[in-house]
């Protein structure tokens, strides 16, 4: 214990060490990306809500970094406002504004800014949801291509919302005007913009001890304030248009916020809550996405595994404390989260450390947040939009084969930058219900199709019978079918059978894979059936899955809706090998061949084995060292590692061989009827039995012991050399038809 303590005790200092440093450099990262973010939103209200827009910002970078990696975030994961939320509300603003948000009339900017605490709320409710109901997983199975087109909407979106800051333009410039017009341009908003994208893209290659956003904005600073020098104005806060304005600091401010936000709640209706619902969870989806997005990237990097749910729960309890606090909401961002990773943090203390620190450069530095020059943050957004698009998705163009995922990503993002981001969301799922679909439809539901020419049951049966077997083989076609069964699948399942449904008499439709049928899929079942009986055909199930992935119970299903029901010419079986033996015996019946059955029991000379023994004369030497044994049905005639030596003789009735497995249960490996024989190995090699062997008619058997055998080959040499002869050639014919049988099961 004493030795063990002095050991701990440094490691948690490295740790606790670690975490501090890499919250401290997060801080850094997330604080100018958080006031840009709050300005790009409340900049939208008027230029009165700069300084709210600020606060905003901060007060969610604490509320949601302290908050979230304490209920459950992910270790070393920073959350802060990020470009989804900003994108959403800006959206959500500039529709309000104008009269289209669902309520009656253009809203005022203070009644906005409250409904932003409402969304945050909402937004943060349905993240807890989905961490409640295990929606972390769903989420993560949304179709990239969607997910691409989502941020990259957003990039976009936020590129464009930060070109008339970025030029500094009057409010309500548009900005096919602005560009073509130089002479509205505020040439040192856009010398101090350039200046800051300048050193946001150049800091990598300069040093990554500070992170790039305060080598940009510091450059953005230090630009203003050399021009400040030749224009005197610039250096006064009063009407000043090209910098952020006064904001106040400390936890009078903070509390102020959140004041000033509910008290703009107090009078909210139900028309507000459906106007900000939709919002709400497109936030709580792109958040999510986000979020979930991150924590994949640093899985990768630390070489460790995430808890989606967890951490679902984590971010929805952090955005209701940042919007319960007036603050935007947020997600698990890349860049804060990577540069906390890099500087040694560990643990999930490392977040909560953040946002501690952002509170304490709030309290200390928010009278000079004001200096802060919009054209720089612009400018800083600018570059994070730049590297959200997903510039890579072009290379999509140059196969046929990926020009619809392109189209997808393309179709999200022009309606993300034409309409809003609420409209692509909607979007977004009626293309991933469209790529599903595709998938679906490009991978076919037939995993294999066998002709019954190349296939067989487990029952062995004779030679005769075999070789009439081989000559109707055609008639039996096997197919096992996979995946989803539904209408999207059913075309194609048609088109590959319909020339099967003209030749064969009996379709085997093994279900074992099915993952999920539909109504349009069983009434296609239907029709193959109609098809087979015009031809005295049969469509047969096996495998029937009692439970899909959905719950349904198959069996039922396809009798409640009329597949099996009534039908005189559809057969369900347990098993496969139980269809193939069901259409063999239906082959042999009907060309007058009797299978294994209730027949009188053979003589010793009728068994196949042992045709010619009579002629030859050794028959009524053999039959010394032969014993009569019946079983009952179901009675085992022996058992796995039993010890034996004898061989067995069918005279009448049919004997399963089955290999046990774990759990009690058990492998067929083969079936051997009225003529045949079994229990060759052990009458080979003397070794215990290897598998069990039970009769599933009333049986009757020849037994023969090797050890009389041998007693009766040494007196009789001829009888040795003609038996070991007869079942060499047996077991040759097996082997040789298993071999066809696997080929044709790996070439299916």
């Amino acid at each position: 214990m004493s030795a063990e303590q002095p050991r701990a005790q440094p490691r948690r200092l490295e740790t606790l060490a670690g975490d501090l440093w890499g919250g401290l450099a997060a801080a850094l990262v997330a604080l100018p990306s958080s006031v840009a973010y709050g300005v790009s939103v409340f900049a939208l209200l008027g230029p009165s809500f700069l300084g709210p827009g600020v606060r905003a910002g901060i007060i969610g970078a604490i509320g949601i970094g302290v908050v979230a990696p304490l209920i459950g975030g992910a270790p070393r994961l920073i959350s802060a406002p990020c470009a989804p939320a900003a994108a959403v509300l800006a959206a959500l603003a500039t529709s309000l504004l104008a009269g289209n948000g669902g309520v009656e009339g253009a809203v005022s900017p203070e009644r906005i800014a409250g409904l932003f605490v409402l969304v945050g709320l909402l937004s943060g409710c349905l993240q807890l949801v989905y961490g409640f109901v295990g929606g972390g997983r769903l989420i993560k199975y949304i179709p990239y291509p969607v997910v691409s087109g989502y941020l990259s909407g957003v990039g976009v979106v936020i590129f464009l919302s930060q070109v008339p800051k970025f030029f500094g333009w009057p409010s309500g410039t548009h900005p096919g005007s602005g560009l073509a017009t130089p002479a509205l341009w505020q040439w040192p908003a856009v010398v101090v913009g350039s200046a800051t994208v300048a050193g946001a893209v150049l800091a990598p290659r300069l040093t990554k001890a500070v992170p790039a956003a305060i080598l940009g904005l510091a450059a953005g600073l230090v630009s203003y304030f050399v021009i400040g020098i030749f224009e005197p104005g610039l250096l006064q806060l009063e009407h000043n248009r090209l910098v952020i304005g006064p904001v106040g600091g400390g936890l009078g401010s903070i509390l102020g916020a959140f004041s000033g936000q509910w008290a703009s709640l107090s009078g909210f209706h139900l028309s507000d809550v459906r106007s900000v619902l939709m919002p709400a969870l497109t936030l709580s989806v792109l958040l999510s996405i986000d979020t979930l997005k991150t924590c994949v990237v640093v899985d990768a990097l630390t070489r460790d595994r995430h808890d989606s749910n967890r951490t679902l729960l984590g971010q929805g309890a952090g955005n209701l404390a940042a919007a319960a606090l007036g603050g935007m909401p947020g997600s698990g961002t890349m860049g804060p989260t990577l540069v906390n990773v890099n500087s040694g943090a560990r643990t999930r203390l490392s977040g909560a450390i953040e946002g501690l620190f952002v509170l304490a450069a709030f309290a200390a530095l928010g009278s000079w947040i004001a200096w802060v020059p919009l054209s720089a943050l612009a400018g800083i957004l600018m570059v994070v939009a730049f590297r959200m698009f997903d510039w890579h998705s072009f290379l999509l163009l140059r196969q046929k084969s990926t020009v619809l995922d392109f189209l997808v990503i393309a179709a999200v993002v022009v309606v993300a930058v034409g309409g809003n981001l609420i409209a692509a969301s909607g979007t977004g799922l009626a293309l991933a219900i469209l790529l599903f679909i595709r998938e679906q439809i490009r991978s076919s539901v037939i995993r294999r199709k066998i002709s019954g020419a190349h296939i067989s049951s487990k029952q062995h049966r004779l030679p005769s019978e075999q070789a009439l077997l081989e000559k109707h083989g055609p008639e039996i076609t096997l197919c096992e079918l996979q995946g989803s069964l539904f209408f999207g699948t059913t075309d194609r399942l048609f088109t590959e059978l319909a020339p099967d449904l003209k030749q064969c008499r009996f379709l085997i439709l093994d279900m074992r894979r099915v993952q999920s049928v539909d109504y349009t899929a069983a009434h296609l079942l239907e029709q193959f059936e109609a098809i087979l009986k015009e031809h005295d055909g049969y469509l047969l199930f096996s495998r029937l899955p009692a439970s899909l992935p959905s719950g349904q119970d198959l069996k039922s299903y396809f009798s409640q809706v009329g597949v099996t029901a009534a039908r005189q010419n559809v057969r369900v079986f347990e098993t496969l090998d139980d269809a193939l033996r069901w259409t063999e015996d239906e082959i042999l019946s009907g060309a007058q061949t009797s299978p294994a059955g209730g027949e009188a029991p053979l003589a010793l000379a009728e068994i196949e084995l042992l045709h010619n023994f009579e002629a030859d004369q050794m028959l009524d030497a053999l039959a010394s060292c032969v014993v009569e044994r019946s079983c009952a049905s179901g009675e085992p005639v022996f058992r796995n590692g039993d010890p034996g030596d004898e061989l067995y003789l069918i005279r009448r009735g049919s004997v399963r061989i089955i290999l046990p497995v774990g759990s009690g249960d058990h492998h067929n490996l083969a079936s051997f009827g009225r003529g045949d024989f079994f229990g060759e190995v052990a009458f080979l090699d003397r070794g215990i039995r290897s598998a069990s062997a039970v009769a599933t008619t009333a049986t009757d058997l020849f037994v023969i012991s090797r050890s009389r055998f041998d007693e009766l080959s040494r007196a009789h040499p001829l009888v040795g050399l003609k038996m070991f002869a007869r079942l060499a050639r047996a077991l040759a014919i097996r082997l040789r038809r298993a071999d066809g049988e696997l080929r044709a099961l790996y070439e299916a």
